[in-house]
C-alpha cells in the first residue's frame, strides 16, 4: 500500500487547477442539460496508477455530491481496457472536473509506469531506483508519490531532508573537505551528508571523511562505477552509492549490475510519458 499525502497538502493546489481550468465561465458545458449520469475511466494502454486519491478529490472539489467507485488501486498494474473507476451524478459536475483529473491522473500514472519499468529493469541487482529534484514546481509531492507508487524510492522532498553537496556547492565552499566539514557544523546530527564525486579522486577524498553518508557518482562510466564499487568495498566505509547521468532503460541494468546501491533517473518526473486514460459518460 502507497501512503498518499494528505488531502491538506495538495487541496488548494487542486482548486488553483480547476479555477484556472474553469475561466470566467464554461459556456460549453452551460450549453447542455445538467442531469444525472455515469462516468466511466478507463486505461487505453498498459499501465500503473497512480494518482487516484487526487482524482477523487478534484472531483469532490467540483461537485461534493459526486460518486466515485473505484476497482483499482495506486500502484497496481493495469492492462489496456480496464476501467479504473466509475463517477455519477450531475453532468455538469463530472464535465467540470474532467480535463484536470485526466491531466492529473495520466501524468502520475505515466511517472508511475516508467518508475516501474526502470524498477524491473534492474530487478535481482540488489540496487534501487531514485527519483530527483528535478520535479513540475506545485506538483513535487504527487509526483514524487508516483514514484513511490511504481516501487522507486524518494531522494530528498525537500531541502531539508538531507544534505547534498553538489559541484557548485564544492567550487564555492573551496574543495570535498571543507564543504563536507562546514556541512556537518551547520546539519543536525541525524541528517546524511551525500557528496557528487565526478572523477574518482573525489571518491578517494570522500572515502578518507568520517562524515560522508554517501556519494552521488555523476556521469562515470561502468568501467569507472565498478570501480569505485572496488574503492568503497576496499576501504571498509558503508557509504551508499548512487549513480546519476545518463540512465536510460536500455543502460539501467548494466550500471546496477557494477555494484552500485542507488540509480538516479530525472526522467521519472521531468521526461515520463503521460499515461493514455480516457473519460466515457453513458
Amino acid at each position: 500500500m502507497h501512503q498518499p499525502p494528505h488531502p491538506e497538502t495538495y487541496r488548494d493546489a487542486l482548486r488553483a487547477f480547476l479555477r484556472e481550468d474553469w475561466g470566467t465561465q464554461d459556456w460549453t458545458t452551460a450549453a447542455v442539460p445538467d442531469r444525472p449520469m455515469t462516468a466511466r475511466v478507463v486505461a487505453k494502454a498498459d499501465l500503473v496508477l497512480a494518482g487516484l486519491p487526487m482524482a477523487v478529490e478534484v472531483f469532490r472539489i467540483s461537485d461534493p455530491a459526486l460518486v466515485i467507485r473505484a476497482s483499482t488501486r495506486d500502484g497496481q498494474r493495469v492492462s489496456k481496457g480496464a476501467e479504473l473507476f466509475t463517477v455519477e451524478g450531475s453532468s455538469h459536475g463530472i464535465l467540470l472536473a474532467e480535463r484536470v483529473m485526466l491531466n492529473l491522473l495520466q501524468r502520475l500514472s505515466g511517472t508511475a509506469t516508467l518508475t516501474r519499468q526502470f524498477v524491473d529493469a534492474v530487478e535481482g541487482t540488489g540496487a534501487r531506483i531514485l527519483d530527483t529534484r528535478k520535479t513540475t514546481p506545485g506538483l513535487k509531492l504527487l509526483e514524487k508519490y508516483a514514484v513511490r507508487c511504481g516501487g522507486g524510492v524518494n531522494h530528498r522532498l525537500t531541502l531539508g531532508d538531507g544534505v547534498l553537496l553538489k559541484e557548485n556547492h564544492l567550487a564555492a565552499a573551496g574543495g570535498v573537505r571543507a564543504a563536507v566539514e562546514a556541512a556537518r557544523r551547520v546539519a543536525p546530527n541525524l541528517v546524511k551528508i551525500e557528496v557528487e564525486a565526478e572523477n574518482l579522486g573525489q571518491l578517494k577524498a570522500c572515502l578518507e571523511l568520517p562524515e560522508v553518508d554517501g556519494v552521488l557518482l555523476d556521469n562515470m562510466s561502468l568501467e569507472q562505477l565498478r570501480e569505485a564499487v572496488a574503492l568503497r568495498d576496499r576501504s571498509g566505509r558503508r557509504l551508499f552509492l548512487e549513480a546519476s547521468g545518463n540512465l536510460t532503460l536500455d543502460r539501467a541494468r548494466a550500471v546496477a549490475e557494477t555494484g552500485v546501491d542507488f540509480l538516479s533517473v530525472g526522467a521519472l518526473t521531468h521526461s515520463a510519458p503521460a499515461a493514455d486514460l480516457s473519460l466515457r459518460m453513458d
